[in-house]
């Protein structure tokens, strides 16, 4: 991983798992490996896209580097700082710099408060504004997401879908962070919504110099808005590199089916190109494989797969892979 001074986020062997407890005692019988040993780091400026299928720890990861979960292990740096050693003071100051859009539109935002009191809570409960200047840089923010700011009084069922998403990207930016975890920002509006949303995040990543670190399982949108791209499965990162290193060379069995399965708007292309068809279903985080967490599934599986977990290592510039079988 990077060490250099554009490094604005790193991440270190992250963990966190979920225990499980049963019995009247509410003994621990097992634990939830949601995040199970990530490392990975985000550039000053950048866009890193973490995709992989429903369940396999992305939100998890992106709530437990804001702290939102506690970690089980691991370290993560924020502009040097790292988050896990910081006492709960310290690290609310430090959330101005970090925020969050929230994947649902319609549960991320309150019913009782006006479009005013959600934007304007965040400027109130780190006493950044007060009194009418609140008013006032709600009705900047309201602009800057391309809604009226007469909406200001409305509250959020009056909204559609993509309107909420607006007023959830304008909370997000009413601190003037630096660093912002989408959780799938997209994947609950429609198809003509979601280009309008990603439109407005590009143009807003622009204007203030904006990280992202971008969730979501829509590989194509993925491949659009990110500069690089990190590939997860059932808690830990397969595969990251650059986005057209990934797009057009992937070196993961893993990343080699899940690109096969975009779908291409050429009939022709679509009928010649190869489908990789994995067998079997996702084994379960309570009891995840052993080795390669991909290896119950994967169909270039060696003895070895079974026998320990790959390294992730670097096999070309820029090029990350967690995979005995890639040399």
């Amino acid at each position: 991983m990077s060490n250099n001074n554009d490094t604005l986020l790193k991440v270190v062997d992250l963990k966190m798992h979920f225990p499980i407890y049963r019995g009247v005692f509410q003994r621990q019988v097992g634990a939830v490996h949601a995040v199970d040993g990530i490392s990975f780091d985000v550039r000053r400026g950048e866009t890193l896209g973490l995709v992989g299928e429903s369940g396999c720890g992305k939100s998890t990861t992106g709530r437990t580097i804001l702290q939102l979960y506690k970690a089980t292990a691991g370290e993560v740096f924020f502009e040097g700082t790292n988050l896990m050693s910081l006492k709960r003071e310290e690290m609310r100051w430090m959330r101005r710099q970090m925020q969050m859009i929230f994947q649902d539109p319609y549960a991320s935002l309150n019913p009782r408060m006006t479009v005013a009191d959600i934007i304007g809570e965040p400027l109130s409960v780190h006493n950044v504004a007060g009194g009418k200047e609140i008013q006032e840089r709600v009705f900047q923010l309201l602009e800057l997401v391309g809604l009226n700011p007469g909406f200001a009084a409305r509250y959020p069922h009056e909204f559609s879908g993509g309107q909420r998403q607006r007023i959830g990207v304008a909370r997000a930016l009413a601190l003037q962070p630096s660093f912002i975890i989408c959780d799938e920002p997209i994947s609950a509006l429609d198809v003509s919504i979601q280009a309008q949303v990603v439109n407005l995040l590009e143009e807003l990543q622009e204007q203030f110099n904006l990280t992202y670190l971008f969730i979501a399982h829509d590989l194509s949108m993925v491949r659009h808005i990110s500069k690089r791209v990190a590939v997860m499965y059932l808690g830990v990162i397969m595969e990251l590199a650059s986005r057209d290193d990934l797009y057009l060379e992937p070196l993961h069995p893993y990343t080699q089916a899940l690109l096969s399965a975009v779908p291409i708007p050429d009939p022709v292309a679509d009928m010649n190109r190869k489908r990789v068809i994995l067998e079997g279903d996702v084994p379960s985080p309570v009891n995840p494989p052993s080795g390669c967490r991909f290896r119950t599934r994967c169909p270039i599986a060696d003895k070895i797969c079974a026998e320990s977990r790959p390294e992730f290592r670097e096999v070309k510039v820029g090029h990350f892979v967690a995979c005995h079988m890639v040399t």
